[in-house]
């Protein structure tokens, strides 16, 4: 047994002298082929003289139930002397200078062992969330979590009921039937006392505004009517046996201005307003007309 350990610890030592060896050729060298940490680290592992294992051969042989026992003897203690002392042979001939090198460079994280990612949340609901330091928090944030707005849309609210839109139109008909005609009479009254531009203006802007409101209820008025005539008539022609004719937007507008040239033409405007339109065709149609070309004798 003496023999072998003797053997073992010679062959360890040439083989210690001629990582020396290399060593300090690399060190001479221009270019390391190796890091100082990495040598230190690969000397350890390359010296290191585990401790002695016996098996037990008297128990059987099962599969996943080897046991070993270490032996504390003489020798493991004179073996792990020995480990000491190279490490520290080792370790001396590295300066402070090159391990703070291999570090800077990061040569030296080749042999470190992964640190494990540690999984952001909580361990119990009563308690914090634990926040990585790493990350920079944000300038802009809420400190007490408020509950999240929720935002509801009386649309398609169940509890809001239907939208009755006729319904709607009667209940607030008196709006454009009885308070906007009145104000704007009351607006016509304002101008005719006030001296100041400035509120005239503003006055005029109001009278505007209320035209526009009413101008579009009549016109709605007037589309709702034209449907619900040409409903009327297709129920009844759906009751004969025909088919259901549908109309298009283009044909709507057609039969709108019919019923507003028959307004116009019982109230007695229908002239003036077709010599507006001609007035505000002719101007459009102007823009697009070629100006005179110059000539020489007119130049002259």
């Amino acid at each position: 047994m003496s023999r072998q350990r003797n053997e073992f610890a010679k062959s360890l030592f040439s083989r210690r002298r001629l990582l020396q060896r290399n060593w300090r050729l690399n060190r001479n060298s221009t270019r390391l082929s190796i890091s100082p940490v990495s040598f230190v680290v690969y000397s350890i592992i390359e010296f290191g003289i585990p401790p002695r294992i016996e098996m037990k051969k008297s128990e059987p042989a099962v599969a996943a139930s080897t046991k070993i026992t270490f032996d504390n003897s003489d020798d493991s203690e004179s073996s792990s002397d020995e480990e000491d002392a190279i490490k520290r042979e080792i370790a001396a001939e590295v300066t402070f200078e090159e391990l703070q090198r291999a570090r800077s460079d990061g040569s030296d994280l080749v042999f470190r062992k992964p640190k494990p990612e540690k999984n952001g949340g909580r361990a119990n609901k009563n308690r914090p969330m634990e926040i990585s330091s790493k990350k920079p928090v944000s300038r802009f944030r809420e400190v007490i979590q408020a509950p999240k707005k929720v935002i509801r849309d009386p649309r398609f609210e169940s509890l809001c009921g239907n939208l009755d839109v006729n319904g709607h139109k009667k209940r607030y008909n008196f709006i454009y039937e009885n308070t906007l005609p009145a104000e704007k009479e009351e607006l016509k009254k304002q101008m005719k006392k006030t001296k100041d531009p400035k509120a005239v203006g503003e006055l005029k802007d109001q009278l505007t505004r209320i035209d526009k409101e009413l101008k579009s209820v009549a016109v709605k008025r007037t589309e709702k009517d034209i449907l619900a005539e040409h409903k009327k008539k297709e129920r009844d022609a759906a009751k004969k046996g025909k088919q259901p004719y549908y109309l298009k937007k283009s044909e709507i507008q057609k039969q709108k201005l019919a019923e507003k040239f028959k307004e116009l033409k019982e109230s007695g405007k229908l002239e003036s307003f077709i010599e507006k339109k001609r007035r505000r065709n002719a101007a459009k149609d102007h823009r697009f007309m070629p100006y005179r070309r110059p000539t020489e004798q007119g130049d002259q």
